[in-house]
């Protein structure tokens, strides 16, 4: 399956095209089981229950050691005392295939009933993967490529229960993961066929993330948003409406929490925007293909850095590099409905929200340039972008296609800063 087609499918949700009636808000199914409890001290209440109603062999997957240092690894053990806990732990950003294979032969080794995945988005990623590669005997990277016949979709999963640490992905509510292979410069989506059983969605476990990481994840919930709002369905008026909701939750919120870390309002505010970015619900109906994301990832295949702070940088470029008379409408109407622009024809309205969205993101205290993030020359863009475009299938995009060329000039115009 494409990466525009993973993320299209993550609430496991089935969309039918009608190419003769375009103006039709699009056919759907949407089924997400997820077991969602939000609020303070939530896992003190119910993480026992959750996590044994699947049996008493744990697999504890985590990072590094920020959940050591805050306390949590502590009160996780505490509450779990009595069951048989395994752990995988230093699971990276980015999350790589080596952590995959190695919680694939823990969780085989101690016959494992369920996986409780501790930490963001990358840890959640990387268990759900492991909880399919539990009923696979080869190498799981077979699982994220479907190499040698595999089909994660067609595989049993174990059940995973997580306890999330930072907003960003919406990875505690849906069905996919994004893996990646340092081996072969390739981060891909996988969707698995569940989603986590269930979420603690505790906003206070957030208030010890630093700025650089609530950044970077304010801007991976504002690229999901824009992802599945700039789509070729201009009569989705609900969906729509919900996303643009959801952007101005997280343009108020993002900063505020950043001022005041310990904000509870502005943490919950980022949280519950973050889940509702990605869980299937704001993008029924629609038309889209991801594009931004395509382009990141291989930013991120090849030299590592952190994903929102890519999305950052390409966003507000791609923006630009699409405007034109057939985009204009739509870029008005988020002109006027997120940033509050009331003046003006429909292309003044567009070009100026894209200048607040590029100076939202600058207020993010975040790199702007690719230079921004060490990345000094072009000598990767053309095989990035051959890639960019194979993988997302750019070239046929719903929405704007790209070429190669396309998006080699995404690339090159990120490297320096933005100008309007």
């Amino acid at each position: 399956m494409s990466l525009s087609a993973i993320f299209t499918y993550l609430a496991y949700n089935e969309l039918t095209t009608y190419k003769e009636a375009p103006i039709t808000m699009q056919d759907f199914r949407f089924h997400n089981t997820t077991d969602i409890r939000f609020g303070t001290d939530v896992i003190d209440a119910g993480l026992h229950d959750a996590v044994t109603q699947f049996g008493n062999n744990v697999l504890l997957v985590y990072g590094g050691q920020s959940i050591k240092k805050s306390g949590l690894y502590d009160r996780v053990k505490a509450l779990l005392h009595d069951l048989n806990i395994t752990e995988l732990s230093g699971v990276e950003p980015n999350p790589k295939i080596d952590s995959v294979r190695e919680g694939q032969r823990l969780a085989k080794e101690n016959n494992v009933d369920v996986i409780l995945a501790v930490g963001g988005g990358s840890v959640i990623d990387a268990s759900k993967v492991i909880a399919s590669a539990y009923y696979y005997d080869g190498d799981p990277w077979d699982l994220v490529v479907k190499a040698n016949g595999a089909d994660r979709m067609k595989l049993n999963q174990l059940p995973v229960v997580d306890i999330l640490t930072l907003a960003a992905t919406g990875t505690e509510m849906n069905f996919g993961s994004v893996i990646s292979n340092p081996a072969t410069h390739q981060k891909l989506g996988t969707q698995g066929p569940n989603s986590p059983a269930v979420s603690f969605l505790d906003p206070t476990l957030t208030y010890t993330v630093s700025a650089w990481q609530t950044a970077a994840g304010s801007i991976d919930i504002f690229s999901h948003l824009t992802e599945q709002y700039f789509d070729a369905q201009p009569a989705n008026d609900a969906s729509k409406g919900m996303i643009e909701g959801l952007m101005r939750a997280v343009i108020k919120w993002a900063p505020i929490a950043l001022e005041h870390p310990d904000s509870y309002d502005a943490r919950a505010n980022l949280m519950w925007s973050a889940t509702m970015a990605l869980n299937g619900i704001v993008q029924l109906g629609g038309q889209d293909g991801w594009t931004v994301h395509p382009l990141e990832h291989e930013l991120s295949a090849y030299y590592d850095i952190t994903h929102g702070v890519g999305l950052g940088i390409l966003t507000p470029r791609w923006m630009k590099f699409i405007l034109s008379d057939d985009t204009e409408a739509l870029f008005a109407r988020f002109g006027r409905n997120v940033w509050h622009i009331d003046n003006g024809s429909d292309r003044e309205i567009a070009e100026l929200a894209i200048k607040k969205t590029y100076e939202w993101l600058n207020l993010m205290q975040i790199p702007m340039t690719l230079p921004g993030v060490d990345i000094n020359d072009d000598q990767y863009f053309d095989a990035m972008a051959q890639s960019a475009v194979k993988v997302g299938h750019l070239d046929t995009a719903p929405y704007v296609n790209l070429s190669v060329e396309d998006v080699k000039k995404i690339y090159q115009d990120s490297m320096t800063p933005e100008e309007f």
